[in-house]
């Protein structure tokens, strides 16, 4: 479904634009899509020199549940020190917690096709392990002890 656009992109960057085919939940659950798409940006960056491309240009980039993709890789590879930097990342509306759906933007955007709150839950749950019988439960919270909750508000807040 990409094809286009990565041809676009790659034509009007004049970039080389690898596009990795994931393995999807809920057939797949995670930690699969996360290592189909390390394992492809790790081939590529130690494979760089086949594909002419400058090792202090290579960016990671995603979409929605890609974006989430893109940011644990970028994450996993800002360690390495045998392998080149990332020059960036580039997140396009990506899911990155599963914390807190009652945060101002998702109490926003709650009606907002075609991603609604509850449909953004329900794709976390199936994401994370294939059930998604507990949307309610994510919803309203009850999901994450309290003490997590707390130890973690300073960065997932209405604040």
């Amino acid at each position: 479904t990409y094809e286009k656009v990565c041809r676009y992109i790659a034509r009007e960057s004049e970039s080389v634009v690898v596009s990795v085919e994931y393995r999807l939940a809920p057939e797949h659950k995670y930690p699969a899509a996360y290592e189909d798409c390390l394992n492809a940006t790790l081939h590529f960056m130690k494979n760089i020199e086949h594909y002419g491309v400058d090792p202090a240009c290579i960016i990671v980039s995603g979409d929605s549940a890609g974006g989430n993709l893109a940011a644990a890789v970028s994450q996993t590879l800002a360690s390495r020190s045998d392998l080149p930097k990332l020059r960036a990342q580039i997140l396009i509306y990506p899911g990155l917690q599963a914390l807190d759906f009652n945060l101002p933007s998702y109490q926003q955007n709650r009606a907002v096709p075609l991603l609604l709150r509850e449909r953004a839950a329900f794709f976390a749950l199936q994401y994370l392990n294939g059930d998604a019988s507990h949307v309610e439960e994510v919803l309203e919270g009850s999901h994450i002890p309290a003490d997590i909750r707390l130890k973690y508000r300073k960065w997932v807040s209405a604040d």
